[in-house]
């Protein structure tokens, strides 16, 4: 058994069992028959299934967001926001489907017929967190099932709900038996799988040091992945930046899920003739958080995942205040903030620099850091120096000038006045220790498939 223990109040919220090697075994069984009929369906068909399945997820927005709530702690009135998410993102990737699956042809003026085609890869295993558990895991589960796979999902012990209810709507979609499996595992039964040659495809969303197993586990197995790992996601904020809509999305970039987001933002640099009236600005936003109970709808900043987590913060907060750096907020605005708790009041910090951890190293909660720089170059090359590189904003009214240092920052993604957002049109992709590998867009099909050619020759 396992427990999962909510943030709102350190209570039990509920309790599962793990599942046992035979039943492990049973479902990766059951997931390849499947697979196998399945893979012979139409697109069409596939398409008519996922999107009813959507469609049942979003009938129960409101259950979604609760009980998101009572497992990792976000503010309730922030719920309905991630099922739109899913909503978005599983759709587009339905509706380019039939495109991005297609055969290619070749064309030339040979005898006979020659074309490519994207056969599925078989069994997919999702590995999904608990900071945005719908999201990150119909990142691959949708496009799985669209090219004619099987998945099994797992999900963090934080978040089991989350995977069964992904379950429980395709299942009343329709989706055959087998074909999508919510699996309780530990982490020596994933290795498990994953080494069992029945487990074709692995997508990990997580920490780098996770990540580094799961590539370890694969070696020698000959199989695919796609690791969605850390971010210290920077922010550049140029001199003819609009600020009010600057602020406005950088504040709320930065503290928006408690600062627990793969692609949030985690420092800022502001060319020096604006940082005051930016600071002044970025603060001012801050302090109107209220940071409470999730499932109180006036909150607008809820817990940290766990005391562990919340410390980590503190801990690295203190560190730089300690070193020089000056905290704008004073914790006793937010009177949930305290010692030993995991509700942890939003923090900025001036006067920081790459010495200081808070600015290279993932803090991954409600805490940013803010620079004053003089050029573009400069800026350049601080948000370069980072061991991450999922995403990057630059804030300015001058587009080409944004393209211009988007050719030079090393990311992922790379946005011009906004942050903090996957668009399920483009590739979602990390480089240095963000990760490897792509989701969403077309491309995101690619690794969910493997070509196979064919060649006919007519004889005369």
């Amino acid at each position: 058994m396992f427990q999962v223990i909510s943030p709102v109040d350190g209570s039990i919220y509920l309790e599962r069992q793990y599942v046992s090697g035979e039943e492990l075994e049973r479902a990766l069984e059951n997931a390849q028959k499947a697979q196998q009929t399945w893979q012979k369906t139409s697109v069409e068909q596939r398409a008519e299934i996922c999107a009813r399945a959507i469609g049942v997820f979003q009938q129960c927005e409101a259950r979604h967001a609760q009980e998101l709530a009572w497992q990792m702690g976000r503010p309730i009135r922030f719920g309905a926001g991630e099922v739109s998410g899913v909503a978005e993102r599983a759709g587009y990737m339905i509706d380019i489907a039939a495109d991005a699956l297609a055969d290619i042809h070749i064309k030339d003026n040979l005898a006979g017929e020659r074309f490519i085609k994207r056969v599925p890869v078989g069994i997919v295993l999702t590995i999904a967190p608990w900071n945005y558990p719908y999201l990150t895991a119909i990142n691959s589960v949708v496009p799985a099932i669209m090219a004619g796979n099987a998945v099994i999902l797992k999900h963090s012990s934080q978040t089991p709900l989350c995977a069964e209810r992904l379950a429980e709507c395709f299942r009343e979609a329709g989706l055959p038996v087998g074909l999508l499996q919510a699996l309780h595992i530990t982490h020596q039964d994933t290795a498990t799988a994953i080494g069992s040659g029945k487990i074709n495809y692995v997508a990990f969303t997580g920490s780098v040091p996770a990540g580094a197993r799961i590539e370890e586990t694969i070696a020698g197995q000959f199989i695919g992945s796609g690791l969605e790992l850390g971010g210290k996601d920077p922010a550049y904020v140029r001199a003819d930046a609009n600020l009010p809509h600057t602020i406005e999305s950088l504040v709320d970039g930065a503290f928006f899920n408690s600062g627990q987001s793969c692609c949030g933002i985690e420092r800022i640099y502001v060319q020096k003739s604006v940082f005051k009236n930016f600071v002044d600005g970025f603060v001012g936003l801050t302090k109107q958080y209220i940071l409470g109970n999730p499932l109180e709808q006036e909150t607008t900043l809820g817990p940290m995942v766990n005391v562990k987590a919340a410390e980590f913060v503190r801990n690295q907060t203190a560190e730089a205040i300690s070193q020089g750096a000056q905290g704008l907020i004073e914790p006793s605005l937010f009177s949930m903030d305290r010692l030993g708790s995991n509700y942890l009041a939003p923090q900025v910090l001036i006067n920081v620099d790459h010495s200081m951890r808070v600015m290279t190293e993932e803090s991954f909660g409600p805490v940013i850091g803010i620079m004053a720089v003089d050029s573009d170059e400069e800026a350049i090359d601080l948000m370069n120096d980072s061991e991450f590189g999922l995403t990057a904003s630059v804030w300015t009214q001058n587009i080409a000038e944004a393209a211009a240092i988007g050719e030079l920052v090393e990311t992922g993604t790379f946005f011009s006045n906004r942050c903090d957002y996957l668009d399920p049109a483009l590739a979602w992709t990390g480089i240095k220790n963000s990760g490897r590998g792509c989701t969403l867009s077309s491309i995101g099909y690619e690794a969910l498939t493997r070509p196979k050619s064919h060649h006919f020759r007519v004889l005369a």
